[in-house]
């Protein structure tokens, strides 16, 4: 019988086995009942210590050398996850604000269904995304509701997009203070200057008079009001001067200071974001120039609060400055970045600066793991939770937002489950090591950078690149070169002995592995062998023997730095070796930031699963 996977009820046999080791009910929020939800969630973060987050995406790499592996800086890891973070969705944002307190483990779980509505009609947060298909299949395959996520689904805006929307909406501006003179004016700032403050003038004097003359019918009142061009802004008049640059808008708004007494000055917004003239409203009173700014104020608050959406929920556990749980630290993070915080800088370094002005305070739970000895192996969440099991006492857990047990029927109250196993595992470790909230370290120390399989980990501060397995050998990425154009496919093992026969470099000690089907990676253990292999290869009129037949007929090598010149100028081909191909082409020659090379942590167990690509 053919599944249906789109359906909110499909795949229930599938989810038998993951209701044995996900027990606990997570609340589930859509745009129906966000907005009660989020005081609940706001209450839950003030009574706990720390937030542990998963997120659900539409994808995480797009070709199999696309994902970090153990040959990747800190830099290349980066820019493979910025790649993914722009390019993917999330659909599910599951977050878990826990506390520990002894062996007893409180949490509040809860998963927000998000989708990229454009609400406001103004072409944000985005038009379109990417989506990967085993990635959905086995979203489907879990019982993914879709149709709640794309019509019930949280939208949101970026902070950016946030400032940007003030303009694209069209409601006034009120503009900061101004504070520093402009440069020194020209001829024709001061015939516009002196223009302006007349007609203000006037304006302001009309409007003295008026609000001290009741006799006047209203004939008469409109009259004057259309002499001096004069409006109603709500029930306070009001005067639009059209400006042709920002630079008029500056003069103006420096001008009105001599009458900021009684005058409140708006800005309003052209469609191309910038100013296409300036409101000003004439106040009674000091009174009422005090309650029209408060009803500024609260208007935009108001605003605000439509159009951020989600990102509300992001604001709320940046503010509250608690320290974050993530076992995905670079993909979690990059994505958390794109889509709630801005666009993520060119370099890794920047992104750290970035995002620690919002989240000061990161916990990489792949950090914690990789200090107890059952798991330094292990990636995968319940088979962590389940090693642990085994060696150490459990934590007892109470959900204090829910605190009910999942029945059978009840799948959907299944996702967002991993956010609860991750605030479980971590108080597991915690335990274990003795720490508390005193050892959570400052985000610059703990941010190692996770790959999206969560089999490496990468510290951006020495720049060392490490891989969790065992058997593995410290390596520079100076000693790393990339061989494609081979006239036939064959294994690794297959070409190493190719190559052993091609050239007397190959005497010392190698190893070789495919990163996809096309492109192998050598590894020379002898410093200076590289140096050697690319010289010779490229001086095609010195080959002799095997290796001069396999370079005509198309074997073509390079060294790291043409890697990570590829991932910098975001040659993101499907193939590594088109990529590759396209950088040697490429008449760039801006220097690559990540100028040192880096030590590998190479084992002979890593390897590509073919039946994975």
């Amino acid at each position: 019988m053919q599944r249906r996977f789109l359906s909110s009820l499909s795949a229930s046999a599938g989810n038998s086995k993951t209701l044995n080791h996900r027990r606990w009910t997570v609340k589930q929020v859509t745009k129906s009942n966000f907005k009660s939800s989020l005081h609940e969630f706001r209450t839950s973060i003030d009574s706990s210590d720390f937030v542990a987050l998963s997120l659900q995406t539409t994808g995480s790499y797009a070709a199999a050398w696309h994902r970090v592996s153990a040959i990747d800086t800190p830099h290349t890891s980066y820019l493979k996850a910025k790649y993914a973070a722009e390019r993917y969705q999330i659909f599910q944002f599951a977050l878990c604000p826990f506390s520990l307190h002894g062996s007893k483990l409180t949490v509040h779980p809860y998963n927000f269904y998000l989708f990229p509505r454009d609400e406001l009609k103004l072409g944000m947060p985005s038009y379109s995304f990417s989506c990967q298909a085993s990635r959905l299949t086995a979203m489907a395959r879990e019982g993914f509701d879709f149709n709640t996520c794309i019509y019930e689904g949280i939208s949101y805006l970026s902070r950016e997009q946030e400032s940007a929307s003030k303009f694209l909406s069209g409601n006034p501006i009120l503009p900061d203070a101004v504070t520093v003179p402009s440069s020194p004016s020209t001829v024709a700032d001061t015939v516009f200057v002196g223009r302006i403050r007349s007609r203000v003038k006037n304006w302001r004097q009309s409007c003295i008079d008026s609000s001290s003359k009741t006799g006047d019918d209203d004939l008469v009142s409109s009259l004057r009001k259309l002499v001096l061009g004069s409006e109603q802004y709500g029930s306070r008049l009001c005067l639009t001067i059209d400006v042709c640059s920002e630079r008029q808008v500056q003069l103006i708004l420096e001008m009105l200071t001599e009458f900021s007494d009684d005058v409140v000055p708006l800005l309003v917004a052209s469609k191309s974001r910038g100013t296409q003239a300036v409101r000003t409203v004439f106040m009674s009173s000091k009174e009422d120039k005090d309650l029209f700014k408060r009803e500024l104020q609260d208007l935009e608050n108001e605003e605000n609060r439509r159009v951020r959406g989600f990102r509300e929920v992001v604001d709320l556990i940046s503010s509250s400055q608690k320290p974050v749980v993530s076992q995905n630290y670079l993909s979690d993070f990059t994505s958390i970045h794109a889509k709630f915080l801005g666009p993520l800088p060119s370099d890794v370094d920047n992104f750290s600066s970035s995002l620690s002005s919002a989240f000061p305070n990161v916990v990489d739970l792949s950090l914690l793991m990789k200090e107890i000895s059952p798991l330094s192996n292990i990636s995968n969440l319940p088979a962590a939770m389940s090693s642990l099991n085994r060696f150490f006492s459990p934590v007892d857990v109470e959900v204090a937002n829910q605190g009910c047990v999942v029945k059978p029927d009840e799948s959907n109250q299944m996702h967002g489950q991993n956010a609860v196993m991750i605030s479980q595992l971590f108080a597991k470790l915690s335990t274990i090591q003795k720490s508390d909230k005193s050892s959570v370290q400052s985000n610059e120390d703990l941010q190692a950078l996770d790959s999206d399989e969560q089999t490496n980990s990468i510290t951006s501060n020495d720049e060392n690149v490490k891989v969790w397995s065992k058997n593995s050998r410290r390596v520079s990425s100076e000693n790393l070169v990339f061989i494609w154009g081979l006239s036939k496919r064959m294994t690794a093992a297959m070409l190493k002995k190719l190559l052993e026969k091609s050239h007397a470099v190959f005497a010392q000690e190698f190893d070789v592995k495919y990163l996809d089907r096309n492109c192998a990676v050598v590894v020379f253990w002898e410093s200076g062998s590289s140096e050697t292999f690319l010289r010779e290869v490229n001086n095609e009129e010195q080959l002799v023997g095997s290796l001069r037949e396999m370079v005509a007929e198309g074997l073509r090598v390079a060294g790291y730095e043409t890697y990570k010149r590829a991932c910098r100028l975001g040659f993101w081909e499907a193939d590594l070796a088109e990529a590759l191909d396209k950088t040697l082409e490429s008449s760039d020659t801006d220097h690559d930031l990540d100028t040192k090379p880096s030590d590998i942590n190479w084992s002979s167990e890593l390897a590509i699963n073919f039946d994975e690509l």
